[in-house]
């Protein structure tokens, strides 16, 4: 399927009926890439690293909040709808504000990313909390475990599937909020690049620097899902179809 986009758009790009500033072909795009590969490779290792920071801090804090929300029922019924609320602010306006208010460095930019991947990462690991049997909770109980050792020994890995659910949602969205802290200003980085590009009429670079950010965003949400079969190898094995 790939191949035979690429095939109609090179066909499309050829015969000359779109402007080449508008739409380079892919062997220009190709070329783009291998001339200026080092710039490329070199502005995307900033945004890779705002991501990994960014997507670190909002599992760090996300998980941390999802299990006092979860052991604190008065706390979650007050701070779920304002968890839903927070989406409702547009990350192209608040991106802006964050970089005049924290300078053109580094920390605006792992905020708003930290902010775009927060609400996935919460809602899955919460939902992975609640989605525990209360049987199970209470034999544990008469155990006599403690409700720590409920926490570590049973909700915890029994949430690991519905939290990499939403860590896989956050590894696509990362990129979309470091292009966004990005544009909003900074010295460095991918989508600075693509976006000084794109006023330049750099279209072949332009579409270099996009196919990287995907790559990017297609490699973190590999990375997950490899994490995921490494700590919780029973839920592939439960959803998997029986050998016959």
């Amino acid at each position: 399927m790939i191949l035979v986009m690429l095939a109609g758009w090179q066909a499309l790009a050829g015969l000359g009926a779109v402007d080449p500033l508008l739409l380079p072909s892919p062997l220009e795009v190709v070329r783009a890439a291998w001339t200026d590969g080092a710039l490329l490779l070199g502005e995307g290792a900033v945004t890779m690293v705002e991501v990994v920071l960014g997507l670190g801090l909002a599992l760090a804090t996300g998980i941390v909040l999802a299990v006092v929300m979860h052991a604190a029922r008065p706390l979650r019924r007050a701070a779920y709808p304002l968890l839903v609320a927070s989406q409702a602010v547009p990350v192209v306006v608040v991106a802006p504000l964050l970089v005049l208010a924290f300078d053109y460095g580094i920390g605006p930019k792992v905020a708003i990313i930290a902010l775009v991947c927060f609400f996935p990462v919460v809602v899955g690991a919460l939902d992975g909390l609640r989605s525990v049997e209360p049987d199970l909770v209470r034999l544990m109980h008469s155990l006599g475990a403690s409700r720590i050792g409920v926490l570590g020994r049973v909700e915890l890995p029994a949430s690991l599937p519905h939290l990499f659910s939403g860590v896989r949602i956050a590894a696509g969205v990362a990129v979309i909020g470091a292009v966004f802290g990005e544009w909003a200003g900074a010295h460095a980085g991918l989508g600075r690049l693509v976006l000084l590009d794109l006023n330049q009429l750099e279209t072949a670079r332009v579409y270099a620097g996009v196919i990287l950010l995907a790559l990017m965003a297609v490699s973190l949400f590999a990375v997950a899902c490899a994490v995921e079969r490494l700590v919780a190898p029973w839920a592939h094995e439960a959803s998997e179809p029986p050998a016959w």
